[in-house]
């Protein structure tokens, strides 16, 4: 097998992702205690006896007793994969596991993956009806034309549950709503705009449909495929192309193009040739969507025609027609009303919900990751795809289709109650965090990885470097590294930078700079020079304080405590700051800050107020509106105790300084946390439960930390380090390759320094 990069990595390191911690993508997880014999009772025998009793029944209420009305099948027969092609269903499966777990990440929808070993589109179809008691929706992928179209009509006649094939309708759909917004740009009413469409698989002809169903009239679209304009009576021409056949003297793509306002691709790499743009009308939209090479490549577009708005599939382009933008949320909108299909109205309100949302003003969070003064234009006609915004946006105007197009059983009576609902399903921090890894590789770094021989650092190091994050330093023996990259199945180890301090042209200089900084400290020079030799973590620290890297992030081989006396040798806190360090505990739902969590054993009063307001900064950044709670064994005096002087010395600081967030304490972890707790103290300021934790010592802190990663079900990033004069993180000697990226990439965009 090939190992060439791919989107940023190679075969191996895709193969590696699939395989590591367990193999694949998925898990199942229970949402109810299963920790006594009575939880077992009720969770099967004779506990089920009532919901199956009550669901015999009424069958609606299988809603309410079991996890149907949030279940989405992914099912495909692997005739059509992505762009491989038909591979046959067992090898779709890391596509439907992938699709299924988007559909998570996205929208909060269960989802689990279907391979039907056929390709006979009646037993695919008897196969997938028969599974209608199981699921509330069914999302059909990678199917080959024509079959898609039999298969997915009939479901839709047969079942009583939303059906989508998504190669066709998420395409169509978020192509709809950048068509919306080009038109709305350049002027042009759909009602007069001329269309042409290249290419006439599934969805092509879904990206006509919708079109059509949005405004553009039936005869100002030319469908073409290999073989020209389809019109009236041409040969060869099946049921679903000749839907689309219209009058036309155009016997060719260039032909057809002459005048047009609009091209939509979904064809072949280089079919549309800048000569035929040029001919276009002007201000041409072109959406030229074929993937991984567009139709043509937007550069060459703007080379003959600066005044086009351009679309592709790609994420490396502005305006990435992305189907994740789509089917997460309609289906998110479809289940919450228990719609009987996703119906043509349905998918107007997500197109319309789409454009509208790019026509906003761009929040912060989505800004980082498309550039600071990103706005609604030619090269933003198209939300991102991690914008916050479209669960509840897009959700809520597909629910409310369905309820007006009588399709919803169970309609909502409350709509800003449900967008509310909406909103509290998702967790900002995993948006914002893949703002920060856009804004990283908008302006890529020069990271020290300072442990480089090892595996989970190196993994970590050329990811950083293939996924367009920065420039990996890697310090270590220089054949030692080479022979780990070769290893590792990289086609250059070469292009690697690394430094090794045995042959290092900046060791002379490194050495004189220690030595000024140390030699009042008890360093001898001949101290400083086996440090800089032998000592890795000084050797990379001073790298940085020299200015030949912009930060460093190590810990493996150390213990933090180690690494940071390493470090501290060579580099100062910054002007002003107290270093310390924050575990970020990120859940599918909210994130809770601790601090601190590494550096101070016992804060004063001044150093815990400190910790507060910098951590209330972290978590603003991350997308969360600060609630600080000063922890403590006491709450609000109950018990009394001689260590809580310094707690409410910290909060009365903060009554001092109004630093514009909810801050409380002293109090307990109960009382920072369970609604039911704060309810006895009505007297708190805090509006809801605590996310930044501020604890009262190293010890508990650190306790805390650990305890929550090792038994908790959240996912722990950290410690991220705080207040030093260069980016430096510290990884925890256990962590795992994503990991190191993650702080990595932190330390790289400037989000924890």
């Amino acid at each position: 097998m090939a190992d060439e990069p791919k989107g940023g990595f190679t075969t191996r390191e895709a193969l590696f992702y699939h395989e590591t911690i367990r193999p694949g993508k998925l898990e199942v997880v229970a949402t109810k205690p299963m920790t006594s014999q009575r939880d077992l009772s009720l969770a099967y025998s004779p506990g089920v006896a009532a919901p199956v009793e009550a669901i015999a029944g009424e069958p609606s209420l299988a809603a309410r007793y079991t996890a149907r009305a949030n279940l989405v099948a992914v099912i495909s027969n692997g005739s059509a994969i992505l762009g491989l092609g038909n591979l046959g269903a067992l090898a779709s499966k890391p596509v439907m596991e992938g699709k299924a777990v988007l559909f998570k990440r996205f929208a909060d929808v269960d989802s689990i993956d279907i391979e039907l070993a056929t390709e006979d589109p009646q037993a695919f179809i008897d196969a997938v009806a028969l599974m209608e008691p199981t699921f509330g929706g069914i999302n059909l992928e990678d199917i080959k034309a024509p079959e898609c179209f039999i298969i997915e009509a009939a479901l839709r006649e047969r079942m009583n549950i939303p059906i989508m094939h998504d190669d066709q309708h998420g395409t169509a759909i978020i192509a709809a709503a950048g068509l919306i917004n080009a038109c709305h740009l350049t002027g042009r009413d759909f009602k007069d705009v001329k269309m042409v469409v290249n290419g006439a698989g599934a969805s092509a002809l879904a990206c006509t449909a919708l079109v059509k169903s949005v405004g553009v009239p039936h005869e100002n679209v030319i469908v073409c495929d290999r073989s020209g304009p389809i019109y009236p009576g041409r040969d060869n021409v099946d049921q679903w192309k000749s839907a689309h056949a219209v009058e036309t003297q155009a016997r060719s793509l260039e032909e057809a193009l002459e005048g047009a306002d609009i091209f939509l691709g979904l064809s072949a790499a280089g079919a549309l040739k800048p000569e035929w743009v040029e001919k276009m009308a002007d201000k041409p939209i072109i959406f030229a969507m074929a993937n991984p090479v567009p139709e043509i490549m937007p550069d060459d577009a703007k080379a003959v025609r600066p005044d086009a708005i351009i679309a592709t599939g790609r994420s490396d382009f502005p305006n990435q027609v992305n189907n994740v933008l789509g089917f997460p949320f309609i289906f998110r909108g479809a289940l919450d009303v228990q719609a009987t299909t996703i119906n043509e109205e349905m998918k107007v309100a997500a197109a319309t919900a789409i454009a509208e949302l790019a026509r906003e003003r761009v929040p912060e969070e989505v800004a980082s990751a498309y550039g600071k003064n990103q706005k609604f234009g030619t090269d933003y006609i198209i939300p991102a795809p991690f914008d916050p915004r479209l669960i509840e946006v897009v959700s809520s105007a597909v629910a409310k289709a369905a309820m007006d197009s009588g399709v919803a059983k169970a309609p909502i009576e409350d709509f800003e109650a449900y967008r509310v609902e909406l909103r509290a399903r998702l967790n900002p921090t995993t948006s914002v965090l893949t703002g920060v890894y856009n804004e990283a590789k908008s302006n890529p770094k020069r990271m020290v990885f300072a442990e480089a021989e090892e595996e989970v650092v190196l993994r970590a190091a050329i990811q950083f470097r293939d996924f367009g994050y920065g420039t990996p330093i890697l310090v270590g023996r220089t054949k030692a590294v080479l022979d780990k990259l070769h290893q590792l199945s990289v086609a250059d180890p070469g292009s690697f930078e690394i430094q090794n301090s045995a042959d290092s042209r900046h060791v002379p200089a490194m050495v004189d700079y220690l030595y000024n900084r140390l030699q009042r400290r008890g360093f001898t020079e001949r101290d400083v020079r086996r440090m800089v030799n032998q000592e890795r973590n000084v050797f990379s620290a001073l790298l940085v304080a020299l200015g030949h890297a912009d930060g460093m992030i190590s810990g493996l081989t150390r213990t933090y405590a180690q690494t940071v006396r390493e470090v501290n040798l060579v580099l100062d806190k910054k002007k002003g700051a107290l270093p310390f360090g924050i575990h970020m505990m990120i859940g599918k739902s909210h994130t809770t800050f601790l601090a601190d969590t590494t550096m101070n054993e016992r804060p004063k009063a001044e150093e815990l107020a400190y910790i507060a307001k910098e951590t209330a900064a972290v978590a603003r950044r991350m997308g969360h509106e600060p609630r600080v709670a000063f922890l403590s064994y006491s709450t609000f005096g109950n018990p009394s105790g001689q260590w809580l002087g310094n707690i409410r010395e910290a909060v009365a600081i903060l009554d001092r300084e109004d630093p514009g967030f909810e801050y409380e304490g002293e109090m307990a972890p109960d009382a920072a946390l369970n609604p039911a707790v704060m309810k006895l103290y009505p007297f708190s300021r805090l509006s809801g439960p605590a996310n930044v934790l501020i604890m009262p010592g190293l010890q508990s802190a650190n306790l805390s930390a650990k305890l929550l990663r090792e038994l908790g079900s959240n996912t722990t990033v950290g410690p991220m380090l705080l207040g030093m004069e260069k980016p430096v993180q510290i990884a925890p000697m256990t962590a795992i390759a994503p990991d190191v990226l993650t702080l990595a990439v932190l330390a790289s965009a400037g989000v924890v320094s």
